[in-house]
């Protein structure tokens, strides 16, 4: 047990995105955005309980994700296609009202953070934020590479946003991209590499951590596999 306890303590531990399925199914099988608010609490409590107990056995360092932007997945713009122009983003096209749910998701789970952080002063809480790191390359796709923009999926079965709920990404019907680095959505759902190594330098190379992970974590050795799956050395 000392010998787990230690591991924990001089480890990072990257906490999952406890939540974002039950998000996905909800929407996908047709949930409107009141009853998915209604799954929230329960989503940051299982969060909460979660870090809590990592705490106990030992954890002093975690960094704990926010929602993503889901209103500029390609699989909800499909299957919210043609909703009235005013549901979406002028600047980036994608679904206001499912980018505001991310956004709630993310305050209720900042608030809940500092509380952890004022009954564990010791232990570092760093809060990821994925939703604006990542809307970064929604409003200036071209700004990061994404040539082919960043909402169409560069794998999937068809339709304006090359996705199909009825043809996965791998199945034989489907079709896949020749420069997947030119796009920021991979099948629909996920992201493409390139588009998660922009999220990855922003968060523990840049400002989107609070606090900022650089000022707790130095990263002058760590590797990161950049878009071209080549590696590189961080500075």
């Amino acid at each position: 047990m000392a010998d787990c306890k230690n591991i924990l303590r001089t480890s990072l531990i990257l906490m999952g995105e406890i939540g974002g399925n039950d998000y996905n199914h909800a929407v996908i099988a047709g949930k409107p955005i009141n009853e998915l608010k209604s799954y929230v609490p329960l989503v940051i409590n299982t969060i909460i309980s979660s870090i809590n107990e990592l705490i106990e056995i030992g954890a002093e360092t975690l960094v704990v994700p926010g929602n993503l932007p889901i209103g500029c997945s390609a699989a909800y713009l499909t299957i919210y296609y043609g909703s009235d122009k005013a549901d979406y983003d002028n600047k980036t096209g994608c679904l206001t009202a499912l980018n505001k749910f991310a956004e709630w998701h993310n305050e209720l789970l900042q608030t809940a953070l500092n509380q952890i952080r004022e009954v564990h002063p010791n232990v570092n809480i760093i809060y990821a934020d994925y939703h604006n790191a990542a809307m970064q390359f929604f409003r200036s796709p071209e700004k990061y590479g994404f040539t082919n923009g960043a909402l169409k999926a560069c794998c999937g079965g068809g339709g304006p946003y090359n996705y199909n709920e009825l043809v996965e990404c791998a199945d034989p019907s489907s079709t896949t991209c020749a420069q997947p680095e030119t796009y920021a959505n991979w099948d629909g759902l996920h992201l493409t590499e390139a588009a998660y190594h922009v999220i990855f330098k922003s968060l523990f190379q840049g400002t989107y951590t609070t606090p900022q992970f650089n000022s707790l974590c130095p990263t002058s050795n760590v590797k990161v596999r950049d878009a071209s799956s080549s590696l590189v050395q961080s500075s």
